[in-house]
Order: structure tokens, then C-alpha cells, then sequence
């Protein structure tokens, strides 16, 4: 768990950098398109919508970008239609990936993926291969700073959370899916400060690498996001501190 938890950490850091070079932005785009065109515009009846417009502003996107792409995917405004596609891959070390992505090519985007794997040391594994090794999850990080370790048990329980663990200088907050929101409205109206907060892919368990091996991993990781169709990527390794930080690229 201790490796989801340092990469979520990372990754939510790295954003308003990511931000810069538009990456971010293409990503959430299509995301919000994607959830207005399968529930709806309005993001108050639209969880998934509501959570993507979040992600958006998180990232500084500007209003009228997430307006055109509500209207983009319920049809006030014409755009590309994207569809779903998910990919099940090993990396170096053995280390299980689960890659999930909106396209308007799947043929091209499986043809890059499968290159982007190759040429990291990986393979493409056939569908279902891994996914069963990660299991989804609301996943909130806390700092400790922020709050005392009851007063947080207190409000997540009643809130609906199911898990509450402690890593170094954060605490660690696991959700059902269906009970995400309620998590998060909970510690908003109590006023404590969340570091990262989303519907991710948790794995069971984790394998530890280092050296190379852990290098060669990052490097498959950040090709693959590298890609505009690839949304998230998922996987269970568990790298060292230093590692990690010298290693994932800044957004210039």
C-alpha cells in the first residue's frame, strides 16, 4: 500500500506543472466530454462530470474550457466522439500494469501501446490478465499536520469509509466507489485540508524493485502517460523515496 501511496502523492504534486505543457488539460477534456455525453451536463446529477470538472480546476483549467467541453459531449457543440479502451501489460521486475484510456482510434492507440511496452522492457498481456490484482477504491491522502488520527476515524466512519491507515506523514482513507462523494463531502464540511482525493485502482499487493529495474518502470510509466489517449495507469510497484523523486519527469 505504502507504493500507491508515495505515487498518488507524486502524481497529484506533479499536476499544476503537468498543467503547463497543456497535457493535463487534453487529458481532462476528454474526460469531461466523455462524462457529459454518457450522464448528462449537469454535474450536480453527474458524479462522474462533477469529479472530472474537480480534477479540472485542480489543475487551473480555465472555465470556459471545461463550458465547451460539457457542450462538446452533450451535443451543444460539436467534437470528436471517444471511446473506452483498456490495456493489461507486464513491465520490468514483473511489475503489473493497467492502463486505462479515451480514444477516437483504438487500432492506433493498441499499435502505440504496444510499442510504448516493447520498447520499455515490457509486453502487452492479454485482457484480464492483471486487472484482477487491483481492485477500486475512493482513495483520500491526509496530512497528519491537518488533523489527529481519531478525529479522522470519527468523521470517515461515519461517513461510509472503510479503511484508515497511517504512512509516514499522511494518513491513508479507503472508500467504496459508490461512497466517494459522501467521504468527501465529510471531511469538506469538517474543514480538513485533503492532499489528493480520487477513484483509483489500488493493488492488492505490491512488488518491491530498485535500482535499474525501479528506472526502467518510471520510464514505461511516464511514456505511457506521455500518450494523449491514456487517462491512468495503475500499477503495483513499491519504490524506494529517492528513486521516485529523482525519476519522474517535471512537466516543463
Amino acid at each position: 500500500m505504502s507504493g500507491h501511496s508515495k505515487w498518488a502523492s507524486i502524481k497529484h504534486k506533479k499536476a499544476a506543472t503537468d498543467s503547463k505543457r497543456g497535457k493535463a488539460f487534453t487529458k481532462l477534456i476528454k474526460m469531461i466530454t466523455v462524462a457529459a455525453r454518457n450522464g448528462g451536463g449537469d454535474a450536480n446529477t453527474n458524479p462522474s462530470l462533477r469529479m472530472a470538472i474537480q480534477k479540472a480546476k485542480e489543475t487551473n483549467m480555465p472555465a470556459d474550457n471545461i463550458d465547451r467541453a460539457v457542450k462538446k459531449g452533450t451535443g451543444e457543440l460539436p467534437g470528436v466522439t471517444y471511446e473506452h479502451a483498456s490495456y493489461e501489460g507486464y513491465g520490468p521486475g514483473g511489475v503489473a500494469f493497467f492502463v486505462e484510456a479515451l480514444t477516437d482510434n483504438k487500432n492506433r492507440l493498441t499499435a502505440e501501446a504496444r510499442s510504448i511496452f516493447s520498447k520499455c522492457g515490457g509486453n502487452l498481456a492479454a485482457s484480464g490478465a492483471v486487472n484482477w490484482l487491483f481492485e477500486k477504491k475512493g482513495f483520500f491522502i491526509v496530512n497528519k499536520a491537518d488533523v489527529t488520527e481519531d478525529k479522522l476515524m470519527s468523521i470517515i466512519l461515519d461517513a461510509g469509509a472503510e479503511d484508515l491507515s497511517s504512512e509516514d506523514d499522511t494518513f491513508e482513507v479507503k472508500s467504496q466507489p459508490q461512497d466517494y462523494e459522501k467521504v468527501k463531502a465529510a471531511l469538506e464540511n469538517n474543514k480538513i485540508k485533503v492532499e489528493s482525493s480520487e477513484i483509483t485502482m489500488i493493488p492488492k499487493n505490491t512488488i518491491k524493485i530498485s535500482g535499474d529495474q525501479a528506472k526502467q518502470v518510471l520510464r514505461l510509466v511516464e511514456h505511457l502517460e506521455d500518450n494523449d489517449d491514456v487517462q491512468n495507469v495503475y500499477a503495483n510497484f513499491d519504490i524506494p523515496d529517492d528513486i521516485l523523486k529523482n525519476n519522474i519527469k517535471e512537466g516543463k
